[in-house]
């Protein structure tokens, strides 16, 4: 009975399951590796591309071999296949190696072949600039040659511009001064460089009238520019006895002092007319307000779209953005001012036409059954 009950005990007894290890295959490694000098650049990279054969990667990591040895650079994302090495030196080969990871697994490519890195000295993307001021100088320069040779460009009239004569005549006629004030900028600054090129234009008239002209500066660069300026002007006009140093002045460079000194200047001398000209700041409303009060007529200028409803609201007349560029042009009628405001002009109306027409070849092709114009704005897109 034992033996028999042994046996039915031992029949009855299940065996514990088998634990089967998971296996994994190790993923593919990267196709189509290969490493290139990045085009269009000034050099000190180098551009990697490859292609995933296995979806299950997790990482890429980017191998580097160069003159500081072998090592990991990056480490990419799975979806990351091209990475952009900025950390090489010109003229230097490198090879490069990618690895595909997977869990625990890391498979790497072959590596790629030698590469350096080299500046480029034209970038191709650009050839649309290169046109555009290839157009632009051919125009510049045939309107400047147009002007030498005597021919008569038309330029817009500009009352403020056109009052300068009168503003003069008017100040010869009272016997008071010509306060200019050529702004708070700088030298670097492009509407000071403007409002001298008008001062040496004001002192060729003043010089012509006899008339007396006051022109405080805040910076002393400016100062100096300024008075060469005049001086240059008298002796254009024939009067280089008439100039005056003392006309020509630095007061201070602190905005609010210089703005009070204008101001008791203009109290003090009653000037018949005061130009306000360059680059201003919060001090422009307080300068020509204390100038209208004296009743002087006023012509201001700037290119700070801040300042300019205070001008336009105190001042007789006002140079609005690019009239104050286009004034020395206007007022000189010099063949290389004036070629070059022309040239500049019809450059801008280009400019303007190619974006009408692109806009309205744009709308167009949203329209179903216009879709050959998206095939023209297609073929003329910079990729």
């Amino acid at each position: 009975m034992i033996p028999l009950l042994i046996l039915l005990l031992a029949a009855g007894q299940t065996a514990p399951p088998a634990t089967v290890a998971a296996v994994t295959a190790p993923p593919a490694p990267p196709e189509a590796v290969r490493a290139f000098d990045t085009p269009n650049d000034a050099g000190k990279s180098l551009t990697l591309r490859w292609s995933a054969a296995d979806t299950l990667v997790q990482a890429w990591l980017v191998e580097r071999t160069g003159l500081d040895g072998t090592k990991v650079i990056a480490t990419n994302k799975p979806d990351e296949t091209n990475y952009l090495d900025e950390e090489v030196k010109d003229r230097v080969r490198y090879t490069y190696r990618i690895a595909a990871v997977a869990g625990g697994d890391t498979v790497w490519s072959d590596p790629t072949a030698e590469v350096l890195s080299t500046p480029q000295i034209f970038n191709t993307d650009r050839i649309n600039i290169l046109i555009a001021m290839l157009v632009f100088f051919a125009l510049v320069i045939y309107y400047i040659e147009s002007a030498k040779k005597g021919r008569n460009l038309f330029v817009r009239r500009i009352a403020g511009l056109d009052a300068v004569e009168e503003a003069v005549g008017r100040a010869t006629e009272m016997g008071k001064p010509i306060i200019y004030v050529p702004g708070l900028g700088s030298v670097a600054d492009i509407a000071t460089i403007a409002s001298l090129n008008i001062l040496g234009e004001v002192a060729k008239k003043t010089a012509q009238y006899d008339s007396a002209l006051l022109v405080p500066n805040r910076d002393p660069i400016v100062y100096t520019v300024a008075r060469e300026m005049v001086r240059e002007s008298y002796t254009k006009a024939g009067r280089p006895d008439a100039f005056k140093q003392d006309s020509v002045f630095f007061v201070t460079d602190q905005q609010f002092a210089y703005a009070a000194a204008v101001d008791g200047l203009m109290a003090r001398e009653k000037p018949a007319t005061n130009f306000f000209l360059g680059t201003f700041w919060a001090e422009s409303l307080i300068l020509a307000e204390t100038g209208a009060q004296t009743g002087a007529i006023q012509i201001a200028g700037t290119d700070s779209v801040f300042q300019l409803p205070f001008f336009i609201t105190a001042c007789d007349y006002t140079l609005i953005g690019e009239e104050l560029y286009a004034a020395s042009a206007y007022l000189s009628r010099e063949p290389l001012l004036l070629g070059s405001l022309k040239g500049q002009d019809y450059g801008k109306l280009i400019i303007l036409a190619i974006a009408a027409i692109g806009s309205a070849l744009l709308l167009l092709s949203k329209v179903p059954a216009l879709g050959f114009f998206g095939r023209i704005i297609g073929f003329f897109s910079v990729r």
